[in-house]
């Protein structure tokens, strides 16, 4: 077994234990406890909602749903979540986790997985309720649901790759943290979430689709809004640049381990 997939697995105990505990502790002293998962998506997407669907006569081409640009809404708005969440703790989780690093003798490779398997928690339980809600609405896709399977993987694999390589060099270089962050928000609106990629001019479309989260997140919207079959080859590219990336973060990871504890 590889090095690193032994040191997982040694360690399962300890990444399952610091998921569920941190899980826990994030809701513990509010009266909502979890239901605040649920609730601040959902208020973002009833903003999205009412501003650009009611007050801008926002419309889908091509799709007469009643529910369909709620549904293209959170299509975009939740799985965005997934990436900006991996991403954004991957970014800090050294820094966050010092104290530990410096008492406690573990493989480092271990706490992005916690962030992941923390992220996808939080993301498979809204996800579930908005799954109820298609079925609830009739505008389950069928069976083309199942493709959102490997469209995750690419997803996931593309956001770990990046907040890898981004986590550590955020330990010797606090600012990359501080202009990601921002890089973050100028990302969501360079990606077609809140507005179809139609009701941009041909050069804009043409631009946008070099972005790797537009073909991500259109896969997801193709999917759940009209029941199309995402096209793989475009999504080929994306998943090679994800494992290249996980590759590069890994080598440095590798490289910088022991000079990280020293920084911290």
């Amino acid at each position: 077994m590889p090095p690193y997939l032994s040191d997982i697995y040694r360690f399962r105990g300890f990444i399952l234990g610091s998921v569920k505990r941190e899980f826990t502790s994030r809701y513990r002293n509010s009266m909502l406890g979890a239901a605040w998962l649920v609730l601040q998506p959902l208020a973002q997407i009833l903003v999205y909602t009412l501003i650009f669907a009611n007050v801008m006569s926002a419309r889908l081409p091509g799709v007469d749903s009643t529910f369909g640009y709620s549904i293209f809404l959170c299509a975009g708005v939740l799985t965005w979540g997934l990436f900006s969440e991996i991403v954004g703790r991957s970014q800090s989780m050294f820094i966050d986790n010092a104290n530990l690093l410096k008492k406690l003798s573990f493989p480092r490779i271990i706490l992005p997985i916690i962030v992941v398997l923390s992220a996808c928690l939080g993301f498979s339980i809204i996800f579930g309720l908005f799954t109820v809600f298609l079925i609830a609405s009739d505008s389950f896709p069928g069976w083309v649901y199942l493709a959102l399977a490997p469209i995750l993987l690419v997803h996931i694999v593309f956001a770990v790759g990046l907040g890898l390589n981004i986590g550590v060099l955020n330990v010797f270089f606090r600012d990359v943290g501080q202009f990601f962050g921002i890089v973050l928000q100028f990302w969501f609106w360079l990606t077609p979430i809140i507005y179809p990629l139609s009701t941009l001019p041909d050069w804009g479309q043409e631009l946008i689709m070099w972005n790797p989260m537009t073909l991500i997140i259109l896969a997801y919207q193709g999917i759940l809004v009209r029941g199309e079959l995402p096209q793989w080859q475009q999504l080929a590219p994306v998943f090679m640049v994800g494992l290249l990336l996980c590759a590069v973060g890994l080598q440095l990871f590798r490289k910088r381990a022991g000079e990280m504890v020293d920084e911290l």
